[in-house]
Parts: C-alpha cells; sequence; structure tokens
C-alpha cells in the first residue's frame, strides 16, 4: 500500500473533496471562541499583515498566455492570504511560492503524465491483489483507474511539494471556496518551506515506498495542521461573501468518482484530514502553534499515534523482523507487496467483515506487525500477516477478531490445535494462529503453499 499513500502525499490537500471537512470542523467549533488575529503570532511577522476580513474582487483566473499567472486582482488577494496565514499559523516564510496557472485539461494531464508517472499500472495491480487478500476488493479491480479519475475530480488547485509549486485552476473565478483552499494549501508551502518535507522529513518516493505507515502518520500531521489552520482563518477572515459562497458550494457539491470508491477506500481517503485534524488539535490544545511546530522535530511513526493522540510520542510501534519467506513458496511466485499493515489497516480489513465496535476494539491493542504479499500468475495470492499485541487480553480480542472475520469470508472455520483454526474453500486456504502476545494470518491458494509459509516461519517473531 506504499505507492497509494506515496501518491496522496504528493498532491496535498489535491481535491475539492477536502474543503467538505470544513463543515464538520465549524459544526463541532473545536477551538471554542472566534480566534484572534495575534493568535500564536510569530515575532518576524511584519506590524503591517492585515488583521480584519479583507475586501476582495471576484476576479477570474482567464490569463490569456500560456505561462501568464493570474491576474493582478487574484495575485493581491492571494498575497493577502499569505500574510492571512503566516500570521495564524506562526511560520514565516522563507521566500515566495510560485504559482503555476493551468486549464482543467492541462491540470488532468498535469496530474495523469507527471504525478502518476511513475505508479505503473503493474504497480497498481499488485496494490489491488493485496487488497483483495484482505478481502477489500474484488479480483480485477481497476484501481490505477479510479486514482486516475479521483485525483483529476474537481481540482480546485494544490501545492506541489516536488515542485515547491502553488498550481491554480484557471477560470475558476477566486471565490470563497477557492479562497480557502488556498489557505489550506499555502500551509502545505510554509510547512515544506521550513521543515523540508523532502529530505528533512523523507517524505519522498524511496522512503514512502519502504515506510508507508510511517509516512501515512506524517501525512496525517501536515494536513491536520492545515485544515485546522483552514477553519481559524474562515472563522477570522472570511467575509460574507467567502461564507455564502461557501454554503452554496457544499449545497451543490457532488463527487461522483469518490462516492462510487470501495466504501474503505474513502473512509481511508479522509483518515489523514478527520483524525490528522483530531490528532493536531490536542497538540493545540496542549500548547497552542508551537507544540504543533515541535511534531515536526518528532513525528508520529504510526497511525496508532494518530488514532490516539495521548499515545503520542512515548508508544512507539515495535520493528518485527521481515523474513525471507519467496523461497519457501517455489518456482514461479514473486514478492508483490511488504511493509507494515498498522493500526488503521488493521481496522479497515475487520471492518469489511465485523461491527465497527469489534473491529476498533480488536485493532486498539496493536502493537507492531509486517506483511509480505507474494502472486504467481496461475495459481493466485498468498498472505503472510503477523501482529504483536500490546497485552494478552488484547491479543485474545484480536484472535477472536480474526476468527469470526475468517468465517464471515470463508465459512465456518476448523480448530487444528489451541488457538489455532483453519478454512479451507476453493481456490483459498487461510490459517490463524495465536501465540502469547503474537497472532499469525496466513492466506494461500492451497493447503500445501500455506503449509510452506507456516515452516518458514520463526513464530512467534523475535521481539526486538
Amino acid at each position: 500500500m506504499s505507492k497509494r499513500t506515496w501518491l496522496l502525499v504528493t498532491i496535498l490537500g489535491s481535491l475539492c473533496l477536502g474543503l467538505g471537512l470544513l463543515a464538520t470542523v465549524a459544526a463541532l467549533d473545536l477551538l471554542g471562541p472566534r480566534p484572534t488575529a495575534t493568535l500564536a503570532l510569530s515575532s518576524a511577522v511584519p506590524e503591517s499583515t492585515p488583521t480584519s476580513a479583507p475586501s476582495r474582487t471576484t476576479a477570474v483566473l482567464t490569463a490569456p498566455a500560456a505561462l501568464a499567472g493570474p491576474s493582478a486582482e487574484v495575485r493581491a488577494e492571494m498575497t493577502e492570504i499569505e500574510a492571512q496565514v503566516v500570521l495564524l499559523r506562526g511560520l514565516e516564510p522563507t521566500g515566495p511560492v510560485e504559482r503555476r496557472l493551468l486549464t482543467t485539461e492541462e491540470l488532468r494531464h498535469h496530474v495523469l503524465n507527471e504525478l502518476l508517472e511513475d505508479y505503473s499500472r503493474e504497480e497498481s495491480e499488485d496494490e489491488a491483489r493485496l487488497l483483495t487478500l484482505l478481502g477489500l476488493l474484488p479480483p480485477g479491480f481497476d484501481l490505477w483507474g479510479l486514482y486516475a479519475d479521483l485525483y483529476t475530480e474537481q481540482l480546485a488547485g494544490y501545492y506541489d511539494f516536488e515542485a515547491q509549486e502553488m498550481v491554480i485552476v484557471r477560470g475558476q473565478g477566486f471565490e470563497g471556496p477557492q479562497r480557502l483552499t488556498y489557505a489550506h494549501e499555502y500551509v502545505h508551502a510554509l510547512q515544506d518551506q521550513r521543515f523540508d518535507l523532502e529530505s528533512g522529513l523523507s517524505m519522498n518516493d524511496e522512503a514512502c515506498d519502504r515506510e508507508a505507515e510511517r509516512c501515512a502518520a506524517m501525512r496525517s500531521l501536515l494536513e491536520g495542521d492545515a485544515t485546522l489552520l483552514e477553519s481559524q482563518w474562515r472563522r477570522t477572515y472570511a467575509s460574507e461573501d467567502d461564507l455564502r459562497e461557501l454554503e452554496a458550494f457544499y449545497a451543490t457539491f457532488e463527487s461522483p468518482v469518490f462516492l462510487s470508491a470501495p466504501n474503505f477506500l474513502q473512509v481511508d481517503f479522509l483518515f489523514p484530514y478527520t483524525y490528522g485534524l483530531e490528532f493536531v488539535r490536542q497538540l493545540y490544545l496542549d500548547g497552542s502553534w508551537p507544540a504543533v511546530d515541535e511534531a515536526y522535530a518528532a513525528p508520529p511513526q504510526s497511525t496508532e499515534q494518530i488514532l490516539h493522540p495521548a499515545r503520542y510520542p512515548e508508544d512507539v510501534p515495535i520493528a518485527l523482523q521481515t523474513p525471507a519467506l519467496l523461497p519457501a513458496l517455489g518456482a514461479g511466485w514473486r514478492e508483490i507487496e511488504r511493509g507494515v499493515m498498522g493500526e488503521w489497516t488493521t481496522r479497515l480489513a475487520l471492518m469489511g467483515y465485523l461491527a465497527e465496535e469489534t473491529a476498533v476494539t480488536a485493532a486498539e491493542g496493536w502493537g507492531g506487525d509486517f506483511f509480505l504479499a507474494f502472486y504467481h500468475p496461475r495459481f493466485g495470492g498468498a498472505l503472510v500477516w503477523l501482529t504483536q499485541w500490546d497485552s494478552l487480553r488484547q491479543a485474545e480480542e484480536a484472535y477472536s477478531a480474526f476468527r469470526d472475520f475468517g468465517d464471515a469470508r470463508f465459512g465456518d472455520h476448523t480448530a487444528t490445535a489451541t488457538f489455532t483454526v483453519q478454512w479451507s474453500i476453493p481456490d483459498t486456504f487461510a490459517h490463524l494462529e495465536r501465540q502469547s502476545l503474537q497472532s499469525l494470518w496466513i492466506q494461500a491458494p492451497d493447503a500445501a503453499a500455506a503449509t510452506a509459509l507456516r515452516q518458514a516461519i520463526d513464530f512467534p517473531a523475535p521481539v526486538p
């Protein structure tokens, strides 16, 4: 799942969909009274920074030349919003941010040919195979096509941190939704300038391919930060026109591609905004924006820490050594995915077949894991997933939940030993086992492949 995580990182806050979360932020009234303009003001912020809701134009982004930027009126509004964001957030920019103007068609071409170029159809097929092994996607699901459509649906503009520029859609106008989006995305520009996302925080292709769980946690910090600031900007600086236009936007907004996606993907796409917002909110309540800034010096390492802010920063994930299992399967097999599922993906997998409360409770005891997924063009896929739980009680709860998960997918289990059950249906053999604080899930096309994998695993796995 690393490529999916990385694609979400690359276009920070790209979908207009993110705007819809503001309604939730406003309804919750997360921070009580309307913030003042001096909130967390950095001493480096100039006194001339505006402190009241500005008047504005309804200028349209209609630059005629291919390389032209926004109109003078819109540029002035953007500069004003940048100053407002700096004042609220307390991060001083290190330099200007380039603004790139694209038509909707140019933007779609940019996304498909530049941002998705490193995510081949073969890679998306392998990711889909893993999700199929988890029971979350039907076989043959076109994941690449979904992403291509999703990332170009209702795109309002975004900060491209690889190019270090703000990408703006030409011809949409610069009204409430666009102004709010700009405030959100400018936070990402400040994050990049001050904390160096790609190198300093290792939010790059190679690192996120290898450490998807860490990058998912990091992205939640980034989006939670920007979403909280977005809500402050709306309450502090949005004009009556902005609010009216936002209300009209929410009333008519449609996202058919998003709504057609499998439910678990919809929930997963929203994770960094919803849970990331709550994570950052807790930091903010503890120490305002300086406490959020400190999190970039010691970033969250797991989705567990995002889901349970009280566990940050002390409760770090247990790093289990991933064994070499491919030789046990024989000729024709290849490894398609490896990594850490994390508490969030564990919850999502269980929620596909169990009551939400059961899935949440079972996943809550997560302490660390590793998984390996394999594929054979003739026989299909195989999965090994070993999890370390925080306590014996939680290991027992998780074992019961995974047993019910297997029953819901494959029918009644067969108990073969203490804390060991199996399922056998055409083209699938599954094995679940618990020893002490660890559980082991093996899924393969047949009993022979599952047995070969089990014999190759040192279980329980050594804990560092």
